[in-house]
């Protein structure tokens, strides 16, 4: 993609297998560079395994790297280092010239030997994917935290997901389909609230849901990683960052991403006054469930501490399988401590 007027040259480079291996984007100020290494003609494009790298190069002489061996689940090895005057530009290519970008090339000799070797200056940093919230604490009746108790879960319906696929999303949002998806075995699923105690010496003790979980087996929780939609890559994400769904009515949902629009529109009609179909809409302690009947499938909705974007976790277990898939609710509340 080209525009020189704005300063903007942007190229991919293919396999043979038609999978995307490099991207790079160049201005005349930053460009960035990402390079895949698929291990076998199987592998597929974007797989999470598949080993990455990104370079951030500023034109002030500094490029950020990050390195993913073992993919996006895996741990990330960062550094910051300078780089000569004559790595920071490449030549405009011709029309026919192509061949002498730096796609054409994958990585700069500078960076592949400095993953080569064994360089000093990496920091070794967790996987992008794995979530810092201990939601089981938030479900462990009893426990304390900086400000409050955990009190008893609230069971809150259960979920139909006949097509295995349930979706967590803003259900107030009408043209959009589900970006946030998780793949589980077809069946019923419980879903549940984690209230808490919230200390306030100035207008007294509350209580207040501060997450919502889709319960799928009683497995404990071995690995929790952040649920991703469509185009979301991992290394874009800064400390403290997360991809999730967005929701400008401080709203939320589980539900069958099969039906998800018959679900909503559904749900729509139930919140009308005088609907005949009002007596399938039941209230919980964070929201609405909605009884889908002749879907099949049900929609699970709960109240957010606001608009924004909300993180989704998926638990799962030793073996890998998903035991559960959180959503923090309130997020003016520190659970990390």
């Amino acid at each position: 993609m080209v525009a020189w007027q704005a300063g903007v040259l942007d190229a991919w480079a293919y396999d043979e297998h038609g999978r995307r291996t490099a991207e790079a984007e160049l201005r005349l100020l930053i460009r960035r560079l990402l390079v895949r290494r698929y291990p076998d003609g199987g592998t597929g494009e974007f797989d999470a395994h598949c080993p990455r790298t990104a370079v951030d190069l500023s034109a002030g002489g500094t490029a950020r790297i990050s390195h993913q061996p073992e993919g996006m689940r895996g741990a990330s090895l960062e550094a910051e280092v300078a780089v000569a005057e004559e790595h920071l530009w490449t030549a405009r290519p011709g029309f026919d010239d192509w061949p002498a970008h730096p796609v054409a090339d994958t990585l700069r000799d500078w960076v592949a030997a400095r993953l080569d070797s064994a360089a000093s200056g990496w920091r070794r940093e967790p996987s992008r994917l794995r979530g810092s919230t201990d939601f089981d604490r938030l479900f462990r009746p009893g426990t304390r935290l900086p400000g409050l108790t955990v009190l008893d879960p609230v069971p809150c319906g259960s979920l139909r997901v006949p097509s295995g696929v349930p979706a967590v999303a803003c259900p107030q949002r009408w043209d959009e389909t589900p970006r946030i998806t998780v793949a589980v075995p077809p069946g019923t699923y419980l879903v549940k609230a984690a209230p808490v105690e919230v200390e306030d010496r100035g207008y007294g003790s509350r209580e207040e849901a501060v997450a919502v979980r889709l319960q799928l087996c009683d497995a404990p929780v071995a690995a929790r990683e952040m649920a991703l939609g469509p185009g979301d890559d991992t290394l874009g994400l800064r400390a403290g960052e997360a991809f999730g769904f967005g929701t400008d009515a401080a709203a939320g949902a589980f539900g069958d991403a099969g039906v998800w629009q018959d679900l909503r529109d559904q749900l729509e009609r139930a919140n009308r006054p005088g609907s005949p179909e009002a007596d399938k809409l039941t209230g919980s302690v964070v929201g609405v469930h909605l009884d889908g009947g002749s879907l099949g499938a049900d929609l699970a909705g709960f109240y957010t501490g606001g608009d924004g974007v909300y993180p989704v976790w998926v638990g799962r277990s030793a073996s890998g399988e998903v035991v559960c898939v959180d959503v923090q609710t309130a997020f003016d509340l520190n659970l990390d401590a």
